[in-house]
């Protein structure tokens, strides 16, 4: 009696040589399969690359999640009782002004385990000038050390070294090309708080934004609190988080617990977040048509290999072939030929994508992930065991006695 190891290895031994026999048609199924499968890949590994370079630039220069002091309210009179008011507010004008007990806050922060790092931050507007020239600056106050691990400006320093000591400040490149400052040369700061300061420019760095290049200047907290008049507060709090894409909901807790404004930086950059979407759409239906066109490639040859091989069916079930052992035959085709075609698609790509940061455009690199190799070769040995599914039953109802007949 023959165990149902037996009979599933006679099936294997069966469904190879019936590819053998087939040489012409297995060629050009798994032809169209690697194409297919090399593709998905190609595309796939592309349009993923492509997003993280986005992403990358985007917070490159930001923080993930900005923490701001709640919105102040106009103060309205109680109306008298038993009347109904109909009253015209506009929003009221939002002064600069610190957040509350922001060490306590930081501290809070820094404890939470979804949270990488948190820099206390005094930003407000100034005028920045050599001589007669001016230009309007946005004013920065850091805590450097912090700071680094929002936005590493060490990484970006094209000329002198990242460091803000008392009276030094650290400039754009665009900022120095307009006041023609360089690294050792006085900065002239202005604020509405009429206590000009110069600083000594100690670093010029390029974050490869051109307006934030043209306008930010970094100067010690301290010496920031002093210019903008908030002696001891900061205006904001920058966070980094480990998970860049659950930065709404970690934004959404963090205004819960500490009745502050938290904002993400897929609040902040919306239309990117929905182009980032669509290009993960796209994706996927390219996934799914090619998919489909490998499905119904496997099913056609496999239909075509059905009726070729009726006589030789019939025989095998005169034999004592069982039914599912004629399904077993038919299904690992199918099976072998997604397997199989998805290996060679799977190196085509690699090849593809060597081209591509080889001798392409160099805008950005682009990465397989081990994920991706293992979701195509999935992909492509389900497709071939659900497009065989049909030809497969097919052959397994297939009268022994009318088979044989058949010419």
């Amino acid at each position: 009696m023959r165990t149902p190891l037996s009979k599933l290895w006679t099936a294997w031994v069966l469904a190879l040589q019936f590819l053998r026999d087939g040489r012409g048609q297995t060629v050009t199924i798994m032809v169209g399969v690697a194409v297919g499968v090399a593709v998905v890949v190609f595309v796939s590994a592309l349009i993923q690359g492509l997003q993280a370079n986005i992403v990358q630039r985007t917070l490159g220069t930001q923080a993930h999640i900005r923490v701001l002091p709640p919105d102040e309210l106009n103060l309205r009179p109680a109306s008298p009782a038993g009347t109904l008011q109909l009253v015209w507010e506009d929003k009221r004008a939002q002064r600069r002004r610190s957040i509350n007990n922001w060490q306590q806050v930081v501290a809070t922060l820094d404890a939470l385990q979804s949270v990488q790092a948190v820099s206390p931050v005094i930003a407000g507007p100034a005028f920045a000038g050599r001589g007669a020239a001016l230009e309007s600056v946005a004013l920065t106050g850091i805590d450097l050390p912090r700071f680094q691990q929002i936005i590493p400006l060490s990484n970006y320093i094209i000329e002198g070294s990242a460091r803000l000591e008392p009276g030094e400040a650290m400039i754009g490149s665009e900022l120095a090309a307009t006041l023609g400052l360089r690294v050792g040369d006085k900065l002239r700061l202005d604020t509405d708080r009429q206590n000009p300061a110069v600083l000594n420019v100690v670093a010029v760095f390029e974050l490869g934004v051109r307006e934030l290049d043209a306008r930010n200047v970094y100067l010690g907290l301290k010496q920031a609190q002093a210019l903008l008049g908030l002696p001891g507060g900061v205006t904001q709090l920058d966070l980094v988080v480990d998970d860049i894409f659950a930065a709404d909901a970690i934004a959404r807790r963090i205004a819960r617990l500490t009745a502050l404004q938290a904002e993400s930086w897929m609040e902040k950059n919306a239309q990117l977040m929905n182009a980032l979407s669509a290009q993960s759409l796209s994706t996927n239906m390219i996934i799914v048509f090619v998919s489909l066109s490998v499905a119904f490639g496997i099913a056609s040859v496999l239909s075509v290999s059905v009726v070729q091989r009726t006589r030789e069916i019939g025989i095998l079930r005169a034999m004592g072939a069982e039914r599912p052992q004629i399904l077993q035959v038919f299904l690992i085709q199918g099976a072998l030929y997604g397997l199989l075609g998805a290996l060679i698609g799977i190196a085509g790509a690699f090849v593809l994508v060597w081209v591509f940061n080889t001798f392409g455009p160099r805008l950005f690199y682009i990465p397989v992930p081990t994920t991706l190799v293992l979701f195509a070769l999935v992909l492509a040995t389900v497709v071939g065991l659900l497009a065989a599914a049909v030809p497969s039953r097919r052959a397994a109802m297939l009268d022994p006695v009318v088979a044989i007949r058949y010419v």
